[in-house]
């Protein structure tokens, strides 16, 4: 189905869901973020591998054709204590182990990241490879229990991500950056702290993510810079009767142990 139009503006619909609730959506979406990752010459980065289709802790927002046989951009958000560490972790563990430390700090009371986030260039300009699924992703986080979500963001993301309330820890890499996905590309480690209340988000985008976690399924005109983009919101996760935070937390705990033990014996070596 090509790209729909009402008006002159691209019509969309953004829906949320648990990665292995949907295989078949979860391969649409890393056939399109690859064909984005390819186009700024990046073959392969940690957060693009697969294995997250088969995290229970993994969830997945979808840009879409109404008909969900088009996809146009997406965004996943990974709660800690899963099947696999945070991508976070796997991107810069090797290079400071303290982000290890770090997560687990934050896991303890429930914690996750958002990553993954890219869109086509069809619909290159409308926000939704920016400011509209990091305000869906902030929204769901709450559906999923968890109070914080950590990011690893490029240094022209960095701006939008502290509007909606992220901000930089420098407690890891130089001064919070890293050489990521390439040693040419610099990737910034933020922490939104207070998913709950948004107490660091400007006014507008705490307002339209309180607006989206009170209206989930919703039809919306969003702007940005003067382009109209009409999306069809149904942000509800489904199956979430089958998801426990607090088991998930449990099992954290054994993995980070692990990851500190690994350490401790690499210090000896």
């Amino acid at each position: 189905m090509a790209l729909l139009f009402n008006d002159g503006r691209p019509v969309v619909r953004l829906r949320a869901f648990r990665a292995i609730d949907d295989p078949t959506t979860c391969e649409r979406f890393i056939e399109g973020h690859a064909h984005v990752l390819t186009a700024i010459g990046v073959k392969k980065v940690t957060s693009s591998k697969n294995e997250w289709m088969y995290n229970p802790a993994s969830f997945v927002l979808i840009v879409e054709s109404l008909d969900g046989e088009k996809v146009y951009g997406g965004v996943r958000i990974h709660a800690a204590g899963g099947s696999e560490p945070l991508p976070i972790e796997q991107a810069t563990g090797a290079m400071d182990a303290r982000i290890y430390d770090l997560v687990y700090d934050y896991a303890l009371h429930g914690t996750g990241e958002g990553c993954g986030l890219w869109n086509s260039r069809e619909i290159a300009g409308y926000g939704i490879g920016s400011i509209f699924l990091t305000r869906a992703g902030a929204a769901i986080s709450t559906q999923i229990g968890i109070k914080s979500l950590f990011a690893l963001c490029a240094p022209y993301t960095v701006k939008l991500a502290e509007s909606v309330g992220y901000r930089i820890d420098t407690s890891v890499g130089n001064n919070g950056t890293f050489y990521y996905p390439k040693l040419d590309l610099v990737a910034t480690v933020m922490i939104m702290r207070n998913l709950d209340t948004l107490t660091e988000a400007d006014q507008e985008n705490k307002e339209a993510i309180f607006s989206l976690r009170n209206n989930s399924n919703i039809v919306r005109i969003e702007t940005l810079r003067n382009k109209e983009i009409e999306i069809h919101y149904q942000i509800d996760i489904p199956n979430l009767d089958r998801w426990d935070l607090e088991e998930v937390i449990k099992n954290l705990q054994h993995t980070s142990a692990d990851h500190n033990t690994d350490q401790r014996n690499l210090n000896i070596l």
